[in-house]
């Protein structure tokens, strides 16, 4: 078994990774100015750069667990802004640094147990089982029967998993002439300093366990959804409901269309209705935190990433996807400029923008859409062509919309893997503040 002090987070090994992204930065943008001085093509000297940036860029996150690891996965903006031949490998790297971490020996995973529920911590429960039923970049999930005869799900953080992630992104804070190169067009001290404070959020369990009730409240005896109970919660571990049932991964390869089309409603329905119901957005919309549960209901785990929606910012986020399901270019590059998704001194084509933005918005045109991934890989080209030209290097992310685009970006990849065809446009009209038409609720024509 490898140890904890295994892992790569030493300061000095951490830090010369991340200072080696610079330097490489430096070093290619110089090789880019002596290739244009024997007449090279400005485009394909950018290009070359851009590309080789992001090849270094990834590699190094994805070689780092913690904050670079995590980082890593928030930011599918840059992601989406590559071409397949290095996204691809970039995913595979992280998805093999997930199933590879090596668990935590039962003898440290007892000492965290201790240090939060107390020497006597046996007594709570029934039994529990030393072998992690599941993994994550900042902490492990074991399965146990409370003293109530409850089945639980035991969630033990990492040891100096903290110090990692802030470590981590106090180097990446300084790197953003780096992303910059890849995007732009967007803010990316603001958007860096927004994630910092969303992942800090994350290692504390007191604001899941606070999260995750909240939520559970809000959909109490639902028709359609499972939030499992917070039991316990004390320092680096959090005690809730053991939650069976058909993981959304599974649904994705095995399901018939009937079931993946349910599915796909339910999960579409939970995340847009979540800022209406509770306040709150799920930030982590992978399929393994969803189960099909044997009633039909669809089951919700891991509120570690949550995104707090206020009553005023939620219409403002209705009347934007409203407005980018319209014919009227003006008044939409007046909405992006007014959200702060064009900055201010940024020029862009109003005929590329429309023609950027209307495929897109498809899904809340029609009055049910087929969601599948050639229509997925039609939208990735459209961002993944990494030419000067390219209106989505144009576009800015603000601050208050990252979690959000992670959430829909992501949310849209699932429903294109379930391969279903589902009335999202109906379910925004009914759970989306402002998208429906402001007078008489009628809906709003493309």
């Amino acid at each position: 078994m490898v140890r904890v002090s295994d892992l790569p987070r030493r300061a000095v090994t951490r830090s010369a990774k991340l200072a080696s992204l610079p330097l490489g930065f430096a070093g290619r943008t110089a090789l880019g100015i002596g290739k244009r001085t024997i007449g090279r093509p400005a485009e394909a000297v950018a290009m070359e750069i851009q590309t080789r940036t992001a090849e270094q860029l990834f590699k190094v996150l994805g070689e780092l667990k913690g904050g670079a690891m995590k980082l890593g996965q928030m930011l599918s903006i840059f992601e989406a802004a590559l071409p397949p031949e290095i996204a691809g490998p970039y995913r595979a790297t992280l998805t093999r640094l997930q199933e590879a971490a090596p668990p935590l020996p039962a003898s440290t995973v007892h000492k965290v147990l201790a240090e939060a529920l107390g020497a006597d911590w046996r007594d709570n429960f029934e039994s529990f089982d030393d072998r992690p039923a599941a993994a994550a970049s900042i902490g492990q999930v074991h399965r146990g029967v409370w003293a109530d005869g409850r089945p639980v799900a035991v969630k033990v953080q990492y040891p100096g998993a903290g110090k990692a992630l802030i470590s981590d992104f106090n180097q990446l804070a300084r790197l953003g002439r780096l992303f910059g190169v890849l995007m732009p067009g967007l803010d990316v001290k603001s958007m860096l300093a927004e994630l910092k404070e969303r992942v800090v959020e994350e290692l504390d369990y007191t604001i899941e366990a606070e999260s995750q009730t909240i939520i559970r409240d809000a959909y109490l005896d639902d028709p359609d959804f499972s939030v499992p109970e917070v039991i316990a919660q004390s320092g680096d571990v959090l005690v809730t409901e053991w939650m069976d049932g058909t993981p959304l991964s599974k649904i994705i390869s095995d399901g018939d269309q009937e079931t993946r089309n349910h599915a796909a409603l339910l999960y579409c329905r939970f995340l847009l209705s979540g800022p209406k119901r509770s306040g709150m957005l799920h930030g982590d919309p992978h399929p393994g935190n969803f189960r099909l549960l044997d009633d039909g209901r669809l089951g919700v785990l891991d509120f570690g990433a949550v995104d707090r929606i206020p009553g005023g910012f939620q219409r403002r986020l209705g009347l934007l996807l409203r407005i980018g399901t319209m014919a009227d270019i003006d008044e939409i590059e007046d909405a992006l400029r007014d959200e702060d998704f064009i900055r201010e001194g940024v020029e862009v084509d109003a005929e590329e923008l429309q023609a950027f933005l209307a495929p897109i918005t498809e899904p809340f045109v029609t009055e049910t859409f087929k969601f599948n991934r050639e229509w997925l890989r039609d939208m990735a080209a459209r961002v993944t062509d990494l030419r000067p030209t390219n209106i989505v290097r144009q576009l800015n992310l603000p601050p208050e919309y990252v979690i959000i685009h992670r959430v829909l970006s992501a949310g849209t990849g699932v429903l294109c893997q379930l391969e279903c065809e589902i009335p999202a446009r109906a379910e925004s009209l009914k759970w989306v503040p402002g998208f429906a038409d402001d007078e008489d609720g009628e809906l709003v024509t493309g």
